[in-house]
């Protein structure tokens, strides 16, 4: 008799606890909130050391913000400008962030969705003349728009997803891009960046 109170007891424990983690777990996924960012990232192009989109031959910059309004004196590999990059308007892209607490809570985002507006800035660039524009260790908004080999480009279709470290456990970027130039050529870029690996694929039409 005591051996089936036990056995009654254990396993009214057990539905207890299973029902407690069916009633948290729900409230726990909710605890994540979704901010409509319109586009405000922190950043002016996607573009910083270590993290550059090319495919060997060719470099692809997407702007956020529109290349007039980077400021000439700002060092593009230093990715990030707090200070002034709220003033270069209008973004390029809209987009939404998903934090597992908020803002100023956490470090970053656990993830953040980015489409462009129809007409995302792309700018093209031979690797070779890029890697030796950086090897001081800064590239100015100027000196990218002096390389020889530029070619502009406009996105009419942009798609990113990023899983910023800080926020995530690991890095993780994926970009679909395509678009056209001024003379009617075409171009797609698509790019998968996680932790030190990057693959880019960049195609000219």
């Amino acid at each position: 008799m005591e051996h089936r109170k036990f056995i009654l007891n254990r396993w009214s424990l057990i539905v207890a606890i299973t029902l407690i983690l069916l009633l948290i777990t729900p409230q726990a996924a909710l605890a994540n909130i979704r901010i409509e960012n319109g586009g405000e990232v922190p950043y002016y192009a996607r573009l910083e050391r270590g993290g550059i989109l090319a495919d060997g031959d060719w470099a692809a910059i997407p702007f956020y913000r529109p290349p007039s309004c980077v400021p000439a004196d700002f060092n593009l590999l230093d990715f990030f400008d707090f200070a002034n990059v709220w003033g270069c308007q209008p973004t390029t892209t809209d987009g939404f962030e998903i934090w597992k607490n908020a803002p100023g809570t956490d470090i970053a985002p656990l993830q953040q969705e980015l489409h462009g507006k129809g007409a995302v800035p792309v700018w093209f660039v031979s690797m070779k003349e890029l890697e030796e524009a950086v090897e001081d260790g800064v590239l100015t908004i100027g000196e990218l728009a002096s390389l020889p080999s530029l070619k502009i480009g406009s996105a009419s279709f942009y798609h990113e997803t990023l899983h910023p470290l800080g926020g995530s456990v690991r890095n993780h970027l994926v970009l679909n891009a395509h678009g056209s130039f001024a003379d009617g050529s075409t171009f797609k870029v698509l790019a998968e960046h996680t932790e030190a690996n990057f693959i880019a694929n960049i195609h000219f039409k």
